[in-house]
């Protein structure tokens, strides 16, 4: 276990997880993060901070959105990061992750929006929010009810899950 007092630093980037739709004919939005009133409904009690770092679908983000997140998780004072982050690119994500040292960084999304009722955003992020209490430093992805190295992972669109690669 950690120090408690090192609060839990929480990135957003975008992504299905904060993913908004008006209507079934409308495209989707990535709107303002929907964290802070989950971690209200939790009553969660363990210090966090949620920054925006983006507010984009993973496929839209480049090389420079990639460095940008590398450069906030190594300037953030804590050792422990949670980044929510669409499906589709977090390995990419989490390889330009893989050389911060010292920390336990948690990238996780969803694969439906959180504010779905049938939804496993909440799931994954209390998942997310764990792993990063209990992990040793290293990059960690949390979907599908699992914790995955980073660097042992892909997604499998076929079955809508994330698998380990070894």
């Amino acid at each position: 276990m950690t120090d408690s007092d090192d609060p839990i630093i929480l990135l957003t980037t975008g992504g299905t997880i904060d993913k908004l739709y008006f209507d079934a004919l409308s495209e989707y939005q990535i709107g303002e993060s929907i964290l802070p009133r989950l971690f209200a409904m939790a009553r969660v009690t363990q210090p966090f901070e949620i920054e925006e770092v983006l507010r984009k679908d993973s496929l839209e983000l480049s090389d420079a959105d990639r460095a940008l997140i590398a450069a906030r998780v190594a300037a953030a004072p804590s050792s422990r990061i949670v980044i929510t982050h669409g499906t589709d690119t977090m390995t990419e994500t989490a390889r330009a992750l893989a050389d911060i040292p010292g920390k336990t960084i948690v990238l996780v999304g969803a694969l439906a929006p959180a504010r779905f009722v049938e939804s496993d955003a909440t799931f994954n992020l209390g998942m997310a929010f764990a792993t990063a209490q209990v992990a040793p430093p290293g990059v960690y992805i949390t979907m599908n009810g699992t914790v995955f190295r980073a660097d042992q992972v892909v997604k499998d669109r076929e079955r809508g899950a994330f698998v380990k690669t070894r």
